[in-house]
C-alpha cells in the first residue's frame, strides 16, 4: 500500500521506516528542509536504537523516502497519516492541536480518491470529529474517513513496539477504512497481534487512559518508597511483591525521580483538562500530577540530606534524559534537579551519553563533560538520574578516588548498598534505608 506519512518526529519516523519494513511504500513528510536533508544524505535527526539501520534498508530498497512537499504524496496514497506534535498549549494545559489541523488542513486540499486519514499523534476525545469537519468544509466532494490510530511506542524500544506490539488500536467504523488499516497492518496478524477496532472516540480516550494509568502506577510506588524511607522497609521488594500479582504486573513499578518524557505529563495534563471541560473531574490523575511535579523538585533535598550543605560545592551529575537509549529531555527530571540544585548554591557538572546536545540548550550554568569519571572528578557528591547501562557497572574505586567526598545518591537504585557502602562510600536511594 502507499503511505503518506506527516511528520519525521519519534512517531512518524519510527512508523514510517516500520511500515515501509513491512513492505509498503512510504513517504515520509516534514515542513523542516534541514531535517529531510538530513534524512535523504542519511543521518537520523533523533536517537533511536536501530532505527539508522532501518531507515537506511528500506531506502536502499526504494520502499522509504523524505521530502519537504505532500502534494504527490498524498495524492497517490492510499493512507496519510497525521503524525505531528502535540505539545502542552501554554497557559491553560490543554494539547496544542495547532499542527494536526494545519496538516488536516493541507490534506484536504491533495487528497484524491477515497483516502485514509489516520491520526497517529496522542489527541483528545473528540479531535477527529474536527479534523473530519475541516475536510468536508474544504472539500466537500472528497470521499476519506478519518481514522484513530494511537501509538504505544516506548522510546528507546520504539523498533520493537511496533512491529511486536500488545495490541493495535483502530478508532473507526468505517468498513472501507477498516480493511485499509488490516492491510496495512497484515504481516501483525501472522504474530496474531490484536487489533482492537472500536469508534474513533474511544480509540482517543485508550491512548490517554493507558499513559495516564502508567503514569499513576509509578507515582504510586514513588509514595510507597517514601513510606518505605520512614518506615525501615524496602520499595523494591515491596514491588517484587506485588508485581507478582498477575491482577498488578511488576512493570512501571521501579521507584525513582517521577516520570518525565514526551508522553506521560503532556498526556496526563491534557486528559485532566478535557475530563474538567466534559464536566468529569479525574480525580486520581490530578493527583497523580500534582504528586509527580513535586517530586522532581524534591529530589534536591535527598541531595542535600546526604551530602550536606550545598552552598560552594560541587555536584557530579550522571544522566539526564528522561529515561536512558534516547535523547530525549522533554521533561526529564534533571530539568528540575538541577536548578534546584543550582539554587541552593552548587556548581554542577554533568555527563549524559546521548542527551548533552539538547540539554545544552536548557541547562544553565552546567559543565558538560566527557564521561561518567570526568563528571564525578572533584565533586562533593555524584547523583544518578538517569539509569544508562554504563552507569551500572562503573569502577567505585576509581570514583572513590577522583571526588573529593565519596558521597553517592543513586536516585534508580542501580546499585546494592552494601557494594557501595564497603568501599568507603555514603549512600543514598530511593525507598531503601
Amino acid at each position: 500500500m502507499r503511505v503518506a506519512m506527516i511528520g519525521t518526529g519519534y512517531v512518524g519516523l519510527v512508523s514510517g521506516a516500520c511500515f515501509a519494513d513491512f513492505g509498503h511504500d512510504v513517504i515520509c513528510i516534514d515542513k523542516d528542509p534541514g531535517k529531510i536533508e538530513r534524512l535523504n544524505a542519511g543521518g537520523i535527526p533523533i536517537f533511536e536504537p536501530g532505527l539508522d539501520v532501518l531507515v537506511a534498508s528500506n531506502v536502499k530498497a526504494g520502499r522509504l523516502s523524505f521530502t519537504t512537499e505532500a502534494a504527490e504524496a498524498v495524492k497517490t496514497a492510499d493512507a496519510v497519516f497525521i503524525a505531528v506534535g502535540t505539545p502542552t498549549r501554554r497557559g491553560d494545559g490543554h494539547a496544542d492541536l495547532s499542527y494536526v489541523y494545519a496538516a488536516a488542513e493541507e490534506i484536504a486540499g491533495l487528497i484524491d480518491g477515497f483516502t485514509v486519514i489516520v491520526t497517529k499523534s496522542t489527541v483528545p476525545v473528540g479531535t477527529g470529529d474536527e479534523i473530519e469537519k475541516i475536510i468536508k468544509a474544504k472539500r466537500p466532494d472528497a470521499q476519506f474517513a478519518v481514522v484513530s490510530n494511537p501509538e504505544f511506542l516506548r522510546e528507546g524500544a520504539a523498533i520493537e513496539d511496533f512491529k511486536r506490539p500488545d495490541r493495535v488500536v483502530v478508532g473507526t467504523n468505517d468498513e472501507r477504512a477498516q480493511a485499509v488499516m488490516r492491510e496495512l497492518y497484515r504481516p501483525l496478524f501472522l504474530n496474531e497481534t490484536p487489533i482492537v477496532f472500536t469508534g474513533r472516540r474511544t480509540s482517543e480516550l485508550i491512548k490517554y487512559a493507558a499513559n495516564a494509568f502508567l503514569a499513576l502506577k509509578i507515582t504510586f510506588i514513588n509514595e510507597m518508597a517514601d513510606l518505605c524511607e520512614a518506615v525501615g522497609a524496602d520499595v523494591q521488594q515491596v514491588a517484587k511483591g506485588i508485581g507478582l500479582d498477575k491482577r498488578i504486573g511488576g512493570k512501571f513499578l521501579n521507584a525513582g525521580p517521577g516520570y518525565g518524557g514526551s508522553c506521560f505529563p503532556k498526556d496526563t495534563l491534557a486528559l485532566v483538562k478535557t475530563a474538567q471541560d466534559y464536566g468529569a473531574p479525574t480525580k486520581l490523575i490530578e493527583t497523580t500530577v500534582q504528586v509527580n511535579d513535586a517530586r522532581k523538585k524534591a529530589m534536591a533535598g535527598k541531595v542535600a540530606e546526604a551530602a550536606g550543605d550545598l552552598k560552594g560545592k560541587t555536584v557530579g551529575v550522571l544522566g539526564l534524559t528522561f529515561k536512558p537509549n534516547t535523547d530525549d529531555m522533554r521533561d526529564a527530571p534533571s530539568l528540575d534537579i538541577i536548578p534546584a540544585l543550582q539554587a541552593q548554591g552548587a556548581s554542577v557538572q554533568a555527563f549524559d551519553p546521548e542527551g548533552q546536545h539538547e540539554a545544552q540548550h536548557m541547562l544553565k550554568d552546567v559543565a558538560f563533560k566527557a564521561d561518567a569519571y570526568e563528571a564525578a572528578a572533584g565533586a562533593d557528591v555524584l547523583v544518578i538520574i538517569t539509569e544508562w547501562d554504563q552507569f551500572r557497572a562503573l569502577d567505585l574505586n576509581r570514583l572513590k578516588a577522583t571526588m573529593k567526598a565519596p558521597v553517592l545518591v543513586d536516585l534508580r537504585n542501580i546499585y546494592k548498598p552494601e557494594d557501595v557502602t564497603s568501599r568507603g562510600f555514603k549512600y543514598a536511594s530511593i525507598g531503601r534505608r
